[in-house]
């Protein structure tokens, strides 16, 4: 029998993973004969922002088998190796399952009254003195949406604060601002389906092959199909995703602004843009360029927008010539408009991806508005197969964070807590004072930590999260959360991590299908599922966690549900209708997910353009149509160039770049209790050049100390793994908990989206 490519690859890929697990098996599943009693359920999966479907077999209380789901169209029966070993995370043998109260230095056991009777009285104490702006919770992109809009609701809704921020801060607030400034309305325009038709695809910053395998497989699935496909990687060390592509575009940090305006610079220079496209569809603006970096207290969510002309654009372009971009970048000028043409090449469909390259970036709001630039110009956009996307790194990270709203500045559906239209119609939905709402936002994530060390905050609860661990500059945070002075911090986990450490209160936590949950994924996708077990011993429900505190508080009418979940999701409707239509709860518990705007029982492809966009009328073509102050028009920004918040000396002469690998995520809490992925990937290891480790007198397997003006860790050298750093980088992933990199970190941060810059600072290597 003929094996199809798609086998293929299916085959090869879980090959290599479970190799690399030290495992034989190709499927961790179950013999017919054990099959016998199991009944199987569908859910997304619970790691990254693809929203994997997969088939959960239950019997006698417990999950004994996972696989992909074959009727799942994201991932069509494939897992990534994380996602083989899915059920495992359940099962760590150092599962929370009781609530803890420290006392002294010591986390004593506690029943659940005393646990929230404590924090009620601690909020209450707070309040009281302080004022709703003492309190504080920190979700995460990996909150169903039931819990984040809970929590959003009882914080912004009851207590009259908010100082609500999710984990997705640092990961995807970059992406969230860049989609608000060109297009007025956050998520994307694209689908999946552009990774099966698409010709050109300039991957960003993006390590699609381990941080995103699936969509990456589907991708070379097209091109084993195509012979036309292009896959361009542009990045600052040579990964997996460098081996499999068609050319590898290593740049200098940072130089990505000037090498976007570059591409445009040639595209404008040589006449390849869209004028039909440009005249119809773009407005020009250009913003205050002197908004600071972050480092100081102080969050800004605008830069001042301005009109410009197409011809002040062009002016505005001419500095970025390919020679200019590549004495900063390092890549050839004659690469430089080879791309450029290559973007415009009318023949060709392109698609731009990225992910924390982008994001995690002190300008990531005009780095990703860039990109757009490029798509704009022309006319590369709205259309099957072309499309610029960002893609996310928690499971609804978009369907939570982004379209529930569970940032400081934000309610569901784009709506901001600064314009009072969306105040009143939040406080209509929610039954309360409109007035009840504040009218300003508080503190971006950093600013929230800032402010706890300082003093300002006094209560935090994380839910869903390990901030202690994942946070920049992380010695700052550990040591101001335990400062004492009225400090107080109430963690709900599943396991104990580097959170609960510094934690007054810990309470134990069910996780993915232990409840019943809503996750959305990066093409709009909204996947539900049913709870399915049991979790251990006394561990509960975020949501009913944050639904018994409400209770306390005296907030208990906000939460008036009988079935909790259906009830939340109906009200959380309301918010969504005319332009991010969400379906009635049944109709995900039937589908396999379904893509946002849901109009008439049917899901939306491609945003802005006709004949799929029910909202786009018949004759528009394209309609941008949220951006109503611009008349339905996207934005083409003039954005420059701007050095790094720190760079290489002579003190600190390596950039530090952080980030994943494929067998673990985000900082290990649950795939480092996996064993097979524990044994793939075991511990952290500092990436380097062998030209630098030669300087240096150091061999590979060494152990170094890694130093910069934050923080110093210890780690082996790894002149020759998958990941080839270029000379004068270092990179190290955050996932290991004995090696906290991220107290390396600077906490510099893009002033209007507040998302971090983990891709670059300075550091020294020196033999430890």
């Amino acid at each position: 029998m003929e094996l199809s490519r798609r086998d293929f690859l299916k085959a090869s890929a879980a090959a290599a993973a479970f190799a690399a697990a030290g495992q034989t098996a190709l499927m961790p599943g179950i013999s017919e004969a054990a099959d016998a009693g199991v009944k199987w359920g569908k859910a997304p999966c619970r790691f990254c922002g693809t929203g994997c479907g997969v088939l959960v077999g239950v019997k006698n209380g417990r999950i004994i088998a996972t696989k992909g789901d074959p009727a799942a169209p994201v991932n069509k029966g494939l897992n990534c190796i994380k996602g083989y070993f899915l059920s495992k995370i359940l099962y760590g043998k150092d599962r929370l399952t009781k609530p803890l109260i420290r006392k002294g230095n010591k986390m004593v056991e506690a029943s659940w009254e005393e646990a929230m009777s404590l924090i009620a009285s601690k909020f209450k104490e707070s309040i009281d003195k302080h004022g709703p702006d003492s309190v504080a919770i920190y979700g995460s992109g990996q909150w169903t949406v039931f819990e984040g809009y809970a929590a959003s609701k009882l914080f912004k809704g009851g207590i009259g604060t908010n100082n609500v921020e999710p984990n997705a801060r640092l990961c995807m607030a970059s992406a969230v601002t860049g989609f608000m400034t060109t297009f007025a309305s956050d998520e994307p325009m694209g689908v999946y389906d552009d990774l099966d038709l698409g010709d050109t695809y300039f991957l960003w910053g993006a390590n699609m092959a381990e941080c995103h395998p699936v969509l990456f497989s589907r991708m070379i699935d097209n091109r084993l199909k195509n012979p036309r496909v292009k896959i361009i990687d542009f990045g600052t060390r040579r990964t997996r995703t460098s081996q499999m592509a068609d050319q590898y575009i290593k740049f200098a940090p940072q130089t990505d602004l000037a090498l976007l305006n570059a591409i445009a610079h040639v595209i404008v220079k040589e006449k390849l843009y869209d004028e039909s496209f440009i005249k119809k569809h773009v407005v020009f603006k250009k913003g205050k360029t002197n908004i600071g970096n972050g480092l100081e207290d102080k969050f800004k969510f605008t830069d001042d927008p301005k009109p410009m002309t197409f011809d002040e654009y062009k002016d505005f372009l001419k500095t970025y010539t390919p020679e200019y971009a590549s004495k900063l970048s390092g890549v050839p000028a004659e690469k430089i408009v080879e791309l450029a043409r290559l973007y415009a090449d009318k023949s060709r469909k392109v698609n731009s991806l990225w992910t924390m390259g982008f994001n995690q970036h002190t300008r990531g709001t005009w780095v990703n508005n860039l990109v757009y630039n490029l798509h704009l110009l022309t006319g590369k956009i709205c259309r099957p197969g072309e499309n610029p996307m960002s893609l996310t790194g928690q499971p609804s990270a978009c369907g939570t964070a982004r379209e529930v709203g569970t940032f400081t500045h934000r309610l569901p559906a784009d709506m901001v807590v600064t314009n009072p239209e969306h105040r009143a119609i939040a406080a209509k939905i929610w039954g309360i004072d409109p007035n009840k709402i504040p009218g300003k936002p508080t503190y971006s994530a950093i600013e929230m930590f800032r402010a706890l060390d300082r003093g300002d905050i006094k209560v935090v609860w994380t839910q869903v999260t390990n901030p202690f661990q994942s946070l920049p500059n992380l010695n700052r945070f550990r040591t101001g959360a335990r400062k004492g002075d009225g400090r107080f911090v109430i963690v709900s986990d599943m396991y104990p991590t580097k959170s609960t450490e510094v934690a007054d209160v810990i309470l134990p936590s069910a996780c993915w299908v232990e409840k019943e949950g809503v996750f959305g994924n990066a093409e709009r996708r909204t996947q539900q599922w049913y709870k399915m077990v049991e979790p251990p011993g006394e561990a509960r429900n975020d949501l009913t966690q944050t639904i018994d505190l409400a209770k306390r508080l005296g907030h208990g009418n906000l939460f008036p549900y009988k079935y909790v979940e259906k009830e939340i999701w109906e009200e959380y409707r309301k918010f969504t209708v005319g332009g991010k239509d969400l379906a009635p709860y049944e109709a995900y518990t039937k589908a396999r997910g379904l893509r946002w705007p849901v109009v008439n029982g049917k899901e939306t492809l491609y945003r802005y353009a006709e004949g799929h966009d029910p909202y786009v009328k018949a004759g528009e073509g394209v309609k941008f149509y949220k951006n109503k102050k611009d008349d339905g028009r996207a934005v083409i920004w003039a954005r420059p160039y701007e050095p790094a918040a720190e760079a290489p000396d002579r003190s600190y002469p390596f950039w530090l770049c952080t980030g994943r690998v494929l067998e673990h995520w985000h900082t290990g809490t649950m795939t480092g209790r996996v064993p097979e992925l524990k044994r793939a990937y075991p511990s952290a290891v500092c990436e380097m050049h062998p030209d630098d480790a030669k300087k240096l007198g150091i061999k590979h397997l060494q152990k170094v100390k890694i130093s910069s003006r934050r923080g110093t860790i210890v780690l082996p050298v790894d002149l020759n793994g998958r990941g080839k750093a270029e000379k004068g980088n270092v990179f190290v992933a955050f996932f290991d908990e004995t090696k906290l990199i991220n107290e390396l970190c600077i906490d510099a941060y893009c002033p209007i989206s507040g998302e971090p810059d983990y891709k670059k600072c300075a550091v020294k290597v020196e033999k430890a």
